[in-house]
């Protein structure tokens, strides 16, 4: 009998493991949704169900900064006041600061947890303080102000983000929740482009890796949850113009940062009116009559690629980085079965969870898409230079725009 050396063994149980989960991607499709718009005159430059409920994951802290903001400004509170951490704050779910119960943290320190780290106990500890002791209450007035904002899809349910199946928003009212901390608080807008926070002996990097990557990115948050998929809000200014990009349910954070850096930069190539070669693209991006990929074609990339295998989760299989690949949150320092960021906060196992629940691995996906939600057109274009996808997507997706997602992204 052939004996099976332990690291073989290994190495074929991760690719079966990496192909049930690989299985199982294309229910992520049904979770993406993504606007691009022109803060300057307010036109909404791409969108792809951009209506359609999605969880907010830890998006919804934007909201709870914006509640902060408000009562900073109306002299409720004040940056060095201190607010004292309740028994249910302490127990809250990773990620966490890890307050301990009766243990106080000033307000600035907060703002800057919340933005950097996520900290759902932080989360807490505010919701409580300007809820009079409660975050039920507190969640009444951020639904208050949600609607006041026009966020009328919106309706959540906690402070932090951390799962609810009640809990849910669309791209279109996140894009208008970060275009009204930009202008409501314009002075302390800042906050979110900070590229770290330390905390006792802990030096927390901020969960955004666009600040870091891409020109002109100044804000504003990530966030992730199994039900939601990897979440971001982002906003970039250049050239005294601001866009926000907004994408839900993305597949990795990787691919996630990816494909709003390409919507962001096809963005302000509309707005210049021109194609500008892009180095760290290796390609260039443009919308409709003005080159061949548009924010459309690389939202149904982002789509297609959904639907395909994770090459590089398998050819990390091939490198002892199983582990890694497995085991590294979007945020690189919770374990996944803590279910990071803004995990699921009941203690599930979410590779055990999706190992039972994953049917067998499927074929191959055909070039043909079912139901991808229908675009919106971003300009008038001739109809042989329009791509644009309707409930029935077209054979092929744009190998160009393909290509451009394949591309790794840098460490």
């Amino acid at each position: 009998m052939k004996t099976i050396p332990l690291i073989a063994w290994f190495r074929r149980a991760a690719i079966a493991l990496a192909a049930v989960l690989c299985a199982a991607s294309p229910a992520w499709a049904d979770k993406y949704a993504s606007i691009v718009i022109d803060m300057e005159t307010g036109q909404v430059l791409h969108d792809r169900a951009a209506d359609e409920a999605r969880h907010p994951a830890s998006l919804t802290k934007v909201m709870t900064l914006y509640m902060v903001f408000d009562a900073i400004e109306s002299g409720k509170l004040k940056l060095s006041d201190r607010l004292t951490v309740s028994k249910a704050a302490s127990r809250a779910q990773p990620s966490k600061l890890g307050l301990k119960a009766g243990s106080t943290i000033k307000v600035e320190d907060a703002i800057r947890a919340l933005v950097t780290k996520s900290a759902n106990d932080v989360a807490i500890v505010i919701a409580e303080k300007l809820g009079g002791g409660s975050e039920a209450k507190f969640v009444t007035k951020m639904n208050a102000k949600a609607k006041e904002l026009g966020m009328d899809a919106t309706t959540f349910r906690n402070a932090s983000g951390l799962p609810d199946k009640k809990q849910i928003t669309t791209a279109r009212d996140m894009a208008k929740l970060a275009e009204a901390v930009y202008m409501d608080h314009k002075d302390r807008y800042n906050y979110f482009s900070l590229s770290s926070f330390t905390w006792g002996k802990r030096k927390y990097m901020n969960h955004n890796e666009l600040l870091r990557k891409v020109d002109g990115v100044d804000g504003i948050k990530t966030g992730f949850t199994n039900a939601s998929g990897y979440n971001l809000m982002a906003s970039a200014e250049r050239g005294g113009r601001r866009v926000i990009a907004i994408m839900l349910g993305g597949k990795t954070g990787k691919s996630r940062d990816a494909h709003v850096r390409d919507l962001i930069e096809a963005a302000f190539l509309e707005i210049g009116g021109g194609v500008v070669s892009d180095d760290d693209l290796r390609t260039q991006i443009a919308f409709g009559e003005r080159g061949n990929v548009s924010a459309d074609d690389l939202a149904l990339a982002q789509l297609r690629r959904l639907q395909e295998p994770d090459a590089a989760l398998v050819a990390s299989l091939d490198n002892d980085a199983f582990a890694d690949a497995i085991g590294t949150t979007e945020e690189g320092e919770e374990s996944l079965l803590e279910e990071v960021s803004e995990g699921d906060g009941e203690g599930h196992d979410p590779i055990g969870d999706l190992i039972e629940a994953s049917p067998a691995p499927a074929p191959a996906p055909t070039a043909e898409l079912s139901a991808t939600p229908v675009a919106t057109p971003i300009t008038t274009v001739a109809a042989e230079d329009a791509i644009l996808v309707t409930s029935e997507a077209p054979s092929g997706a744009p190998a160009q725009a393909l290509d451009l997602l394949d591309q790794p992204t840098a460490p």
